[in-house]
């Protein structure tokens, strides 16, 4: 999951990375060299012009207004000294050099403060959004039932907190019942379909015995939804308690991957469905699969941003081949590993959402 961010209190990200401090400290020196060869130049050359970069170098470190407006101040008084100190120098150009540093100073003021103000305004907003996220997407115990569970949810825009791939792992009379799903869609649009679907599986997995009348309910429920062009591609899950084989159906989504015994295999549908809302469109019927899910086994659910992530050749990442040279002992250290691993491979971040669901029999 994405990190979270606290709650009701704004704090002030990292103002500088190390490269840029270093680069600050490096105008400091120059200036420091410029008045020290205004010194050594004699009363006749200035270089008190250079002064006005005092307050910018000043603003670029600090969330507070106060620091630029001190050290223009500070440049003011240095222009001054210089001012009485290079006599021959037309006073044309001591007046232009202590205007320009006045400027900069209010400028960089009036710069630190609305950057501050932008940042409190961003904190707020990803703070709606996470307790949105934390509504919608529910947080999955660790262990429910005979299943180790680990889930992450990456989104592609680095300051986004919620889109439209959506999970649910949930108690029901008949097991453990997961639900890992993605719309195809973008923004507020996508987020209402998201919550539509997990509203009605939260209700339908406890009601309903078969994991394909589940879908089935699913499909209707968007289907009677205002026209809209969003639709899910999903995959539903069910573990019994007891030992036996587990259920997929699969709504026209990225097969599960199966890792059993050392081998990765797709856990491919019995007959190809369409994504929930579009069954009456296309006809046919979603179809549960029964397949073997022994104690030690591990099942991996994705949505298409990890499936469909591309490297800078645009090949898309090997993710049965990259799987199956992973340990899957840990589900929740295999899908770090995962995610740093199509990090890597594509280099520039992801291009689409990403949710990850991993489950591994214990018994």
């Amino acid at each position: 999951m994405s990190e979270v961010v606290d709650r009701g209190v704004w704090r002030p990200p990292p103002l500088l990375p190390r490269w840029s401090r270093r680069l600050t400290l490096g105008g400091y020196v120059l200036i420091a060299m410029a008045v020290l060869a205004d010194v050594a130049t004699g009363p006749d050359v200035t270089f008190s012009p250079v002064l006005a970069a005092v307050p910018v170098l000043a603003g670029a470190g600090t969330r507070r207004a106060t620091v630029p407006l001190v050290a223009g101040a500070v440049a003011g008084v240095i222009v001054v000294g210089l001012t009485l100190y290079d006599r021959e120098v037309p006073l044309v150009v001591h007046v232009t050099a202590a205007a320009t540093v006045i400027m900069v100073t209010f400028f960089s003021c009036a710069n630190v403060a609305v950057v501050a103000a932008q940042e409190r305004e961003l904190v707020r907003v990803r703070t709606v959004a996470e307790v949105a996220q934390r509504a919608l997407l529910r947080l999955v115990p660790r262990r429910m039932g005979p299943l180790v569970v680990a889930v992450r949810y990456v989104a592609a825009e680095a300051e986004a907190r919620i889109g439209g791939d959506l999970y649910e792992v949930m108690r029901t009379p008949y097991g453990v019942r997961l639900l890992l799903g993605d719309v195809c869609g973008k923004g507020l649009g996508a987020v209402e379909t998201a919550a539509d679907v997990l509203g009605v599986f939260r209700e339908a997995a406890r009601a309903e015995p078969d994991l394909a009348e589940v879908a089935k309910r699913l499909d209707s429920a968007l289907a009677r939804r205002p026209v809209s062009e969003e639709f899910v591609t999903a995959v539903l899950v069910g573990v019994p308690d007891a030992p036996g084989p587990a259920v997929v159906v699969n709504c026209g989504h990225p097969p599960p991957l199966l890792c059993h015994a050392g081998e990765v295999s797709e856990v491919e549908p019995p007959v190809d469905a369409p994504p929930l809302a579009l069954l009456g469109l296309v006809g046919g019927d979603y179809h549960a699969r029964s397949l073997v899910f022994d104690r030690g086994d591990l099942l991996l659910l994705y949505t298409d941003g990890v499936a469909e992530a591309r490297d800078e050749t645009d090949r898309f990442y090997p993710l049965v081949q990259r799987l199956a040279a992973m340990p899957h002992e840990e589900p929740d250290s295999l899908l770090d590993e995962l995610l740093v691993d199509v990090r890597a491979y594509v280099g520039s971040g992801l291009t689409d959402d990403a949710a990850l669901l991993a489950i591994r029999r214990e018994r």
